[in-house]
């Protein structure tokens, strides 16, 4: 809204510096200090609050050391992280753009998905929340509108080299790379980007060409399957994450970080060509959103670091996992996430193993056996002994590691 407040005064008054707000930097940047004083000023009001109204924390004792001490802390603060994502992206996004619009919807769904799961423990004193079939329905349903919506929206583009037939088509843009000329022109595509891979781009178009020339009507198809997985997976991986003072959320701060740096470049024409990488035309309002995600998450942490004056609860971690997800396939980078999210990754499946090998060993033996001393990983490391400050700081080192990794295999084919 400010964004275009600013613009109508500086076309009809001119005003010095005005122009300023037309560069996506200058914006991310006043979107990344506007999230920091948001999440850090009011968020301390809204713990006070919590705590005044006795949204605390329901603990079970699960035998790990210093865990009862947090029974009590103020929990639902995913409220301000929400808070130091929108209004920031309110203020300085624009606000017609569908990436935009995308973004803010992933939001507010799956932040009301976990709002909705955090309410029921708190005030109906219910232990286990919302049912997990109905995070997955919200989860499954979100992942339908960002599908449909990637697939279908005639604003959803990307730029892609062609061959041309008739040079007076208005639509292609020549220029010349090295010494050899060069046609591109702006199409819809399920192209997305795969790292170790020639040209470091996947269509899922291609994967049921094995079933001959009409394979290409089912590319929507596995699109569809591949979002609703990612989408699951990535927020259902935070919300595990989040189980021990500050690994969510200095996890979600890199990998937002890295996926700031991913979509400018992905946006950026020039620095797109000189990388040789996909170019995105009109998601470069998605390093704005980003740059209010990263802020959130970094106030954020200035009271959930060790020991927690809040706990993010499922409003939270549900609602952030999602923005990851969404963010990497509107700028076509999914299929990084394995690698980026390696946090996540590792987390999600260390349950599902343990889950998994526990039924197995106990219809095989009668006796249920286990992999980790517990799960999710950061707590088989509790029980090791090491001390959740350690634990916390040395996978943001390998997050680190991680999102280092990640932005190198856009030049390794």
């Amino acid at each position: 809204m400010l964004y275009y407040f600013v613009n109508w005064l500086n076309k009809n008054y001119s005003i010095p510096g005005g122009g300023v707000f037309q560069y996506i930097t200058f914006r991310m940047a006043m979107t990344v200090i506007t999230s920091l004083v948001i999440t850090t000023v009011f968020g301390r009001r809204l713990i006070d609050y919590l705590r005044f109204k006795q949204v605390g924390e329901t603990v079970r004792n699960l035998g790990l050391e210093g865990q009862m001490q947090k029974a009590g802390t103020p929990t639902m603060g995913g409220l301000i992280i929400i808070l130091g994502i929108l209004v920031p992206t309110l203020l300085f996004a624009k606000l017609d753009n569908i990436y935009v619009i995308m973004m803010l919807v992933t939001t507010v769904w799956l932040g009301g998905i976990g709002f909705l799961d955090d309410y029921i423990k708190v005030f109906k004193k219910n232990k286990e929340g919302l049912a997990g079939r109905f995070k997955i329905i919200g989860q499954v349903g979100l992942a339908l509108f960002i599908g449909f919506t990637m697939y279908l929206n005639q604003d959803i583009i990307i730029r892609q080299e062609v061959t041309v037939h008739n040079l007076s088509d208005a639509r292609v843009d020549f220029h010349m790379k090295g010494n050899t000329p060069v046609y591109t022109q702006e199409v819809r595509s399920t192209k997305t980007t795969i790292p170790f891979y020639k040209n470091n781009e996947f269509d899922y178009g291609k994967v049921l060409k094995f079933l001959g020339p009409t394979s290409e009507q089912y590319a929507l198809l596995v699109f569809m399957l591949f979002v609703i997985i990612i989408i699951t997976f990535i927020s259902n991986g935070a919300n595990i994450t989040d189980g021990i003072d500050g690994l969510a959320t200095g996890t979600s701060a890199i990998i937002g970080a890295t996926l700031a740096i991913l979509a400018y470049v992905s946006t950026n024409v020039k620095i797109a060509d000189y990388l040789n990488i996909m170019f995105i035309p009109n998601a470069g309002e998605l390093v704005v959103f980003a740059g209010a995600f990263v802020g959130a998450c970094v106030g954020f942490l200035w009271y959930n670091s060790y020991p927690a004056q809040v706990f993010m609860g499922d409003t939270g971690s549900l609602a952030i996992g999602g923005i990851i997800a969404a963010f990497s396939i509107m700028i076509r980078k999914e299929l990084l996430l394995p690698l980026l999210c390696g946090i996540f990754v590792v987390e999600n499946l260390s349950v599902i193993i343990q889950v998994s090998w526990f039924k197995f060993t106990r219809r095989r033996t009668g006796t249920g056996k286990r992999i980790f001393l517990m799960a999710p990983l950061h707590h088989h490391y509790q029980k090791k002994g090491f001390h959740e400050s350690k634990i916390v700081t040395r996978f943001w080192i390998i997050g680190i590691l991680l999102a280092i990794v990640t932005i190198i295999t856009l030049k390794l084919r």
